[in-house]
């Protein structure tokens, strides 16, 4: 089984399933609505025999506590927080509709329950039971047998997130399993975040994150570009909360920039800006032509604390003209001045709001500006990022309160000891490629390099991946690029010789596995979860087992210990310790340095723990505003670099070989028409600009299964009222949206909270091919381009071209 739709009457057929009604209180009190539901003490099933607390660790960031109420061995009912206040720094931190459905989730038909073997072809479906003791000996086998033959490097261990929020549960044990057999070929970056981490130490030294969102209330202005707190940070006491509660308290002015008219927009937004995906470096260029041009800009700040704006303050060896300020007065390469006018022509936003945007931003004092990771998650990512960064330097809020610096907004966590894995500079294996480009290490990773794939720690791979573990994670298929490309690679068994997957459900990812492994639920053992970092206060959360493992399952420190005994490193591995005894050293450490942390015995009763950041309120690049030269950034001048030497360099060296429209690094953060891009679209038999954003129903691919989400979520394909009545399309209608990698059936939403050009299909549905091969799951990396970024090698799931016709 690869996923299903759901039905209405197949969820009736569920309605005896414990937690829908708490998930729709949750969703009536995230839309400001009264809450028939109030968390008490004494509220839930009466009789229980237990209340455990625990958490939702899918990868939102939130973190929100969890209490299970348990009778007769059985979880009857989930509960959302009841500690806390309506207070910023104490909010109480109330789980959303994915995190109150966890008893869909424990009980799914989907559960793994034994483990599996492969009999058929790689992806045919074909399998049969084995025992525990079969599957740990033929694990042990192959990676003996990987190692021996081509080295550490040939194994890894792959990317995912489906157990983010845990500690001894956060995929933690097989990392450390490997590197305590020798190491793994590394990886960088993440799918959410390559460009954006890549890209903004060019500017700044070092990723820096901007203001917390609840220094916004020091501000005048909020300035979002592609920030959407309100459906990917669903958290009350997260950044939905904060978010809500400082426009209802203090009315700060918002705008947000986004081709979607997103939650956070209906919600907080005094204006919506759309814009064409990819387009953002157009827009502020545009911008900041026109706050040069009317002398609005802070001339004073970039002359302190910048190189690169003007040719005076250009570095030695730079090219003349080659300053932004050149770029935007045509005198660069290019030759075209950035008006408003062209700025307009690439975005789809009038010249006149361009102007108008200028001047709103530049002479509002403070300005708090902050993107999301959608903006970066293009072609051309790193210079979007850099470019809104370069938006706040110019109107010089950077380091202030009530400003920012452009990045994504900063939080404080409380900083609870993470389970050792061995990783890091202490990793015995120092080679990395981006997390995103492993499908070339299949398919011929000798042929990577530094300056042309992005290899790290030496010039080129020796040996390609042959040995995989797939760990609470979904993106061997699903959430990777270019499915049927995917597939190609996976079901040639010569290439990477033995897969392993370890889950609780059988995902999409799992059928192309050669041995899939039953794993634990979070509820079903014992972590101390290091909690949120949304806003300004922090959190750590009791992980509590609130009933014994079901069916065959096993957890992964349990799973790791017996590998690691038929290997001979159990002592490495387990240092003699439980897993339970490691969260009690986890307790210990953590105490050591955060001296009034609770104790085991008092995060047990109370559940969670807050703690408000101890400097007050989070001011990124506070240190270097106030003194430069006592603190200079890591740049190579030590200032902020909008002129990029560095990248100048690179881009003579890097090699972009079958290079399409927008493979280049440039050193400025300029504007690139990239392949599958806005202009590209005016000619192309696929004139519609794909996005994917996240979704209220799911975390990336986690809880897609479920049919309480899905009845509240569906699957759906935005789309703009004239798109639709062009292609005559109705609301409701069953469309295919494809191009020539794929297509996928679903419904279209017709809307006019969408760009016109433009539609969005929400990431993470399961990958379910019909007969034809048409994915009636409606997954949007069936239709999305394996293409990595030039700079972080990263993911480019905002850039894509498809078409839409009715079924």
């Amino acid at each position: 089984m690869t996923g299903h739709r759901v039905s209405r009457r197949s969820f009736m057929k569920w309605s005896g399933v414990a937690g829908g009604s708490a998930a729709l209180v949750a969703t009536a009190a995230h839309l400001g609505m009264p809450s028939t539901h109030q968390a008490s003490a004494t509220d839930g099933i009466e009789g229980v025999d237990a209340t455990v607390w625990n958490a939702c660790l899918a990868n939102c960031q939130s973190r929100c506590p969890l209490r299970l109420q348990v009778k007769d061995g059985t979880v009857v009912r989930v509960l959302p927080d009841n500690t806390g206040s309506d207070e910023l720094g104490d909010l109480q931190i109330r789980a959303c509709v994915r995190g109150l459905n966890q008893r869909e989730r424990i009980y799914s038909p989907d559960r793994i329950k034994k483990p599996m073997k492969r009999t058929g072809k790689r992806g045919e479906g074909k399998w049969e039971e084995i025992s525990w003791e079969e599957a740990f000996d033929t694990i042990a086998s192959e990676m003996r047998r990987v190692k021996e033959t081509y080295g550490n490097e040939a194994l890894w261990y792959h990317y995912g997130s489906g157990s983010t929020g845990g500690n001894i549960t956060k995929r933690g044990t097989w990392p450390r399993l490997i590197n305590s057999y020798g190491g793994y070929l590394g990886q960088y970056g993440t799918y959410s975040t390559a460009q954006i981490r890549a890209g903004i130490p060019y500017s700044y030294g070092a990723y820096l994150g901007s203001n917390s969102l609840e220094d916004a209330v020091n501000t005048r202005l909020q300035v979002f570009f592609g920030n959407n707190p309100l459906e990917t940070r669903m958290s009350g006491g997260g950044e939905l909360g904060v978010v809500q509660k400082i426009k209802k308290e203090h009315g700060v002015r918002t705008i947000v920039i986004d081709p979607r008219y997103s939650d956070t927009a209906v919600d907080v937004a005094d204006q919506w800006v759309p814009i064409r995906p990819g387009t953002d470096t157009a827009l502020i260029a545009g911008m900041i032509y026109v706050m040069v041009q009317e002398n609005l800009h802070d001339q004073e700040f970039l002359d302190e604390y910048c190189v690169g704006f003007d040719e005076e303050t250009m570095p030695d060896g730079a090219p003349e003209n080659a300053s932004y300020r050149s770029y935007l007065e045509g005198k660069g390469p290019d030759g075209v001045e950035k008006t408003p006018e062209w700025a307009a022509d690439i975005t789809g936003i009038p010249a006149d709001t361009i102007r108008n945007l200028a001047r709103d931003i530049v002479t509002t004092k403070p300005c708090a500006i902050t993107q999301g990771w959608g903006p970066q998650r293009q072609a051309s990512g790193e210079n979007t990022a850099r470019a809104i960064a370069l938006l706040a330097t110019v109107t010089g809020n950077i380091g202030i309160a009530g400003g920012g610096n452009g990045a994504r907004e900063s939080n404080y966590s409380v900083p609870v000891t993470a389970f050792p894995n061995f990783d890091g500079d202490a990793a015995p294996v120092s080679t990395q490629i981006s997390c995103f480009n492993w499908i070339e290490a299949i398919e011929d990773g000798p042929s990577m390099t530094d300056v042309q794939h992005g290899v790290r720690g030496k010039e080129k791979l020796d040996v390609g991946i042959k040995l995989m573990v797939i760990n609470s994670s979904n993106t061997l298929i699903n959430q990777h690029n270019d499915v049927h490309r995917t597939q190609k690679a996976l079901e040639d068994d010569s290439k990477c010789e033995f897969i392993l997957v370890i889950d609780h459900q059988w995902t999409p990812s799992c059928e192309w596995g050669d041995m899939v492994l039953p794993a634990t639920t979070n509820f079903e053992e014992n972590d101390i979860v290091p909690g949120g970092s949304c806003g300004d206060m922090g959190w750590s959360i009791w992980g509590g087992k609130a009933i014994e493992p079901l069916y065959e399952t096993k957890t992964g420190y349990e799973i790791c210990t017996e590998i690691a005994r038929r290997l001979g490193i159990e002592q490495e591995f387990t240092q003699g310790r439980t897993q339970e005894e490691w969260r009690s050293w986890i307790f210990e450490e953590t105490r050591a340095n955060v001296p009034d942390f609770p104790s085991e015995e008092e995060l047990e009763e109370m559940g969670v723990w807050r703690k408000h950041n101890p400097d007050g309120l989070t001011i990124g690049m506070k240190a270097f505003r106030d003194d430069p030269e006592a603190n200079p950034l890591t740049t190579p001048s030590g200032k902020i670099e909008i002129y990029s030497s560095t990248l100048a360099e690179m881009a003579d060296t890097w090699i972009f070989e079958g290079v399409t429209e927008g493979d280049k690094l440039t050193a400025l953060p300029e504007h690139i028409d990239t392949w599958e891009g806005a202009l590209e679209a005016r000619t192309s038999e696929f004139p519609l600009q794909c996005l994917a954003h996240h979704y209220k129903g799911r975390t990336h691919s986690s809880y897609a299964n479920l049919p309480k989400n899905l009845e509240a979520h569906p699957q759906m394909v935005w789309i703009n009222e004239k798109d639709a009545s062009d292609r005559g399309i109705k609301n409701g209608d069953t469309v295919d949206v494809y191009n020539n990698r794929g297509t996928i059936r679903t419904e279209a939403r017709v809307t006019p909270r969408i760009a016109p050009g433009v539609v969005s299909v929400p990431q993470g549905a399961w990958y379910t091919p019909d007969e034809d091969g048409v994915d009636v799951g409606g997954n949007v990396n069936t239709i999305m381009k394996y293409h990595p970024s030039p700079l972080a090698k990263g993911n480019p799931g905002h850039t894509a071209l498809v078409e839409v016709r009715p079924v």
